[in-house]
C-alpha cells in the first residue's frame, strides 16, 4: 500500500470527523455556558454525545485494525489515533463543568 493511497484510507477522514466533533462540542458547550437555562442547548448537546461517541468509536476501531494489520505504517495510524483520542479527556472537561454548572447531582 503506497503513502497516498493509505493516507486516503482513514488518515484524512479520521481527522476530519475529530475536528469536526471537537468543534461542535465546543460550540454547544459554549452555547450552553451562555444561555443555560435553554433547555434545548442542553438536550442538543446531550444527543450529539451520544452520536459522537458512535462514530468516534466506529473510527477508533478502525484505526486501530489498520494499526495491528498495516504495521508498516504504524506511526502513521498511531497518531492518527491519538488525535482521536484527544477528544476525551476535552470532552469529560466540558461535562464535569456542565454538571457542575447545573447542579445536576445536589441533593
Amino acid at each position: 500500500m503506497t503513502k497516498q493511497t493509505y493516507a486516503s484510507v482513514t488518515g484524512k477522514l479520521s481527522t476530519q470527523i475529530a475536528i469536526a466533533s471537537f468543534g461542535i462540542g465546543t460550540l454547544l458547550f459554549l452555547l450552553h455556558q451562555l444561555f443555560p437555562k435553554e433547555e434545548i442547548i442542553f438536550v442538543s448537546g446531550f444527543f450529539f454525545v451520544l452520536i459522537a461517541l458512535f462514530v468516534n468509536g466506529v473510527v477508533l476501531l478502525n484505526l486501530i485494525h489498520h494499526f495491528i494489520f498495516f504495521r508498516d505504517h504504524r506511526e502513521y495510524f498511531g497518531i492518527k489515533i491519538l488525535l482521536v483520542m484527544a477528544n476525551l479527556p476535552i470532552a469529560a472537561l466540558f461535562f464535569y463543568i456542565t454538571i457542575n454548572s447545573i447542579n445536576l447531582f445536589t441533593f
